[in-house]
Order: C-alpha cells, then structure tokens, then sequence
C-alpha cells in the first residue's frame, strides 16, 4: 500500500527537523495527556524525531511504547533522544501508516501529531489506527489548519508563502487544512464516542517571534517546499527570497503576532 503514501511535503532538512524537536506533549498533546495511565501502551504514528513521544512515554512508562515513521532519518534522531532520556522501553519502526504491521487490538492509545495533513488517504489511516487499538483504547490525532492561520503584520510576503504552500502541499497529495476535517475523517473511520477540540501555537514574544520567523525563513529557502516549488513551477528563486524576507520582517515587528489553529479528536474504538 506504499503508493498511497503522499510525498512528505516538509522534507528532512535540519530547519524542519529543527522545529520539529521543540514540540513537547505540553504544547502539542495537551488533550490526550488526562488518559494517560502508567502500564498503558502506546503506538505514536508519524514520530518525527521523537519530542513528543519520549515526553508520551514518560507518562504511561513501564508500559510498552513503539513509534514509527517514514522516515529512518527521523527515527534514528527519536532514538538518540530516547536513549538521552533514559527510556529503554521504547520501540521504533519504520512503517507505513495506511497498512500498519501490528496485530488488531494491541494498543490502549494510539496517537499521531501532523500526519493525516500529510497521507492520501487518512480515513485508511485512522482505519488502520482504530484497528490497532484495543476495544476502549483511544485513538487521538491533532492536527494543523493552515487555512485558520492568523497573523499580524499583515505581511504579504507571509500570505504568499501561505498560498505557495498550500499548493505545494495539495500537489504532494496532502491536506493543509486536515485540522477542520478531523471529526469528519474519524466518523468515516468507524470511531465512536469522538469528541472534537482545537488548541493553537501563538508565537507572541520576540524569543517566539524570531524562532518562529527564523525557522519558516529557513524553511521557505531549503527544506523540501523550496524543492518541489522550484521543480513544478510554483514558485522562482526571488519568489522564495521574497517570501524569507518577509518571515523575517514579520519577526522583527514588536507588535507581531502569529496564530496556528490545530483541530484535535479524541475517539473509541
């Protein structure tokens, strides 16, 4: 079933990878962390490099734990950070999220962060998800709405970067706006007992600001948007130093303001 598997928009660059590390269960799985238990097991599909997981495992630790992902890149950095923590009873798997390779009915908690955004199919996904999960297990996903995305400035350079990516991301075969469509995706995966919620990221500070900035300035110039941008002829070089620019203007604003609208769903099996 790899041919189902969208082409992951953001790549493997280190800015992505970068950012992607400065996600902890507090700020980006703050819904699930009330039915934690210890003793639970715990699939995490999508790891990325592992912030969110370890910070996961912490919870339900000595209960079982296996992440996995697409990426070897991605994994190895989740191991490394695992091990940093002292977790030794963490898996890691590469896998494709559409045909998981676990039996039915093996976890308590199945989890994923910013993946249904990114697969062609996410109703197979959550499918495969709920498979895994024991009966009253939780399957919980939150994901991101770029379309809900607000900010201040105003700067247009930031809305054409928006709309780039928006297309870049459809052209891969993804969703940006997976977050609005996350309740309706996991009642056509047979989930019960689904309850809907949304959190936000806001990048208010200037520590946050430069941060933030900084990374999506990188990010516009070298992780694998830029690539696929170029290639299909989205977007020209000047395009993308134009809209780097314009992140960095952003960030300098001491009145910026930036807001990433998330939608979370919390479903039985």
């Amino acid at each position: 079933m790899a041919d189902r598997q969208a082409i992951y928009t953001h790549g493997q660059h280190e800015s992505v990878l970068r950012s992607y590390r400065w996600r902890t269960a507090e700020n980006s799985a703050a819904y699930l962390l009330p039915h934690l238990r210890p003793g639970m097991s715990l699939l995490d599909v999508g790891c990325g490099p592992g912030s969110v997981t370890v910070d996961l495992a912490e919870r339900v630790a000595p209960g079982r734990v296996v992440a996995v992902d697409g990426a070897t890149e991605a994994l190895e950095q989740a191991a490394r950070t695992a091990a940093g923590r002292g977790l030794e009873h963490l898996e890691f798997a590469v896998a494709d999220a559409h045909a998981l390779d676990f039996p039915d009915d093996t976890f308590d908690v199945v989890h994923a962060h910013q993946v249904l955004q990114h697969v062609t199919d996410p109703v197979q996904v959550l499918r495969e998800m709920r498979r895994v999960c024991r009966p009253g297990g939780v399957v919980a996903v939150r994901d991101v709405d770029f379309g809900a995305s607000a900010w201040y400035p105003e700067v247009p350079a930031v809305r054409d970067w928006l709309s780039l990516y928006h297309r870049v991301a459809r052209g891969n075969g993804g969703e940006p706006h997976a977050g609005r469509r996350l309740l309706s995706w996991a009642r056509a995966a047979g989930l019960t007992d689904v309850t809907a919620s949304a959190s936000t990221w806001c990048f208010a500070t200037p520590a946050d600001r430069r941060w933030w900035g900084g990374s999506w300035s990188e990010r516009t110039l070298r992780s694998s948007v830029a690539e696929r941008a170029l290639a299909a002829g989205y977007a020209t070089t000047d395009d993308l130093e134009r809209m780097a620019a314009g992140w960095r203007e952003w960030s300098a604003a001491e009145d910026g303001w930036f807001v990433v609208l998330h939608g979370e769903i919390l479903g039985r099996k």
